[in-house]
């Protein structure tokens, strides 16, 4: 599966109008973009090994980790990974469920979320479609 730079974009955008509003709405001071896949520092970082993949990632500081010292400070970051999610999905119909998701997942750890409770979240988001 292969879409351009062009559709990848359209379809964060897309998730990012379907995602509820006041997950949206509350973002502050991120930035979210794509890339093709995590940089070395980024892999080095995580400790990923070379035949691990990665959809999204987060990086800065969660909102509930924010002081009243939170200002002037750089945007966080939340990049999505283009190659390894088109090397999983067979269509665009699969690919556009696992923007969402990566999206949602890591607009979560900006609010603080960890992994079992986004885990947590997820399986009753699943149980209630």
């Amino acid at each position: 599966m292969h879409v351009s730079d062009e559709e990848f974009n359209e379809l964060i955008s897309q998730s990012m109008d379907e995602l509820p509003e006041e997950y949206i709405t509350g973002l502050d001071n991120v930035v979210i973009t794509y890339d093709d896949e995590p940089d070395q520092a980024q892999r080095k970082k995580l400790k990923l090994r070379c035949h691990q993949s990665l959809y999204g990632l987060f990086e800065g500081i969660p909102k509930t980790q924010r002081g009243a010292g939170y200002a002037m400070v750089l945007p966080d970051k939340i990049t999505l990974f283009k190659k390894p999610m088109e090397q999983s999905c067979r269509n665009m119909t699969e690919l556009k469920a696992q923007v969402k998701n990566t999206l949602w997942h890591e607009i979560a750890h900006h609010y603080g979320l960890n992994h079992a409770r986004i885990h947590e979240l997820e399986a009753k988001m699943r149980k209630h479609s």
